[in-house]
């Protein structure tokens, strides 16, 4: 028994060490200069996948950082389809981290230099369809080509997708959120929700047809870290309103949880469907 229990403890850090060593992978991140993508590229790269960030700007936001001194930044437009295509082509897994709150119809876009964690201003055609639906499509699309390919047809292995949706985008499945949706919520947002929706469709409609992707949709509601002054005093609104049971208003999801539970996304073959903050706040837990 002694001798078996010492052959235990010494395989069992061998085995843990197994386990958190992920398989590396070529990772392209749409968005990657963002709030949300920025925090994803550092963790990729921290597990050892090679990353691809794309945006229309292509820089490193954060050049001091040793982490995204190692991702390959691309400056590309995510609404143009040949430009994801051979993105895509090189990859093995994606991550869909486009986004704004104020599109350019909104009447309110000034407002994403505040509201935005990268800063960013939409240009003159961001629109929520455009930014959102339309670059979505096109890695979807781009991930069915790939994978339904004479150079795929042997391989059974689904391709890893992460999409960033909103909490928002489910509130007609609970109660009492299908009246915000139509009856209270401001015109902008709706538009926003339409995009999201549509993203999420889209990729039920290729799991049910086609089969060939893994996605994983993330809803957080209120993203946040100490340096989002301008979301800290709602805060521990929305956490006491989850908290107590209100139905359409999730708890807060802090940006290295949602950027930890989308690696773990990437890295999890189990992983697949919505993740709400409970979901979010578990699996995020396997990469730290």
């Amino acid at each position: 028994m002694k001798l078996l229990s010492a052959i235990t403890l010494a395989v069992a850090p061998l085995t843990t060490l197994a386990l958190a060593a992920p398989i590396p992978m070529k990772v392209t991140v749409f968005g990657g200069t963002g709030y949300v993508g920025s925090a994803v590229c550092e963790r990729l790269v921290k597990r050892g996948h090679t990353v691809t960030a794309v945006s229309r700007r292509g820089v490193n936001p954060k050049p001091d950082s040793k982490e995204l001194s190692e991702v390959n930044w691309v400056a590309g437009d995510a609404t143009n389809a040949k430009t994801v295509d051979s993105l895509i082509k090189d990859s093995d897994a994606a991550v869909h981290a486009i986004g704004l709150l104020f599109d350019v119809d909104s009447g309110l876009s000034n407002l994403n230099i505040i509201v935005s964690g990268s800063g960013s201003v939409p240009g003159e055609t961001s629109t929520y369809d455009a930014i959102t639906r339309s670059t979505a499509f096109n890695v979807i699309n781009s991930i069915e080509k790939k994978q339904t390919s004479l150079m795929n047809v042997m391989n059974k292995d689904k391709f890893p997708f992460c999409f960033v949706s909103a909490a928002e985008a489910g509130w007609p499945d609970v109660p009492f959120g299908k009246t915000i949706d139509e009856k209270l919520a401001p015109a902008w947002l709706n538009k926003y929700l339409v995009a999201k929706r549509a993203v999420e469709q889209r990729l039920k409609d290729s799991n049910d047809k086609k089969g060939v992707i893994r996605s994983a949709i993330y809803r957080p509601s209120l993203i946040w870290d100490w340096t989002k002054f301008d979301v800290l005093p709602v805060i521990p609104v929305f956490n006491l309103a989850s908290a107590i049971g209100i139905p359409f208003v999730d708890k807060t999801v802090r940006v290295e949880t949602l950027a930890d539970a989308i690696v773990a996304g990437i890295e999890g073959d189990d992983i697949s469907g919505v993740q709400r903050f409970g979901e979010m706040e578990d699996i995020s837990k396997r990469v730290r």
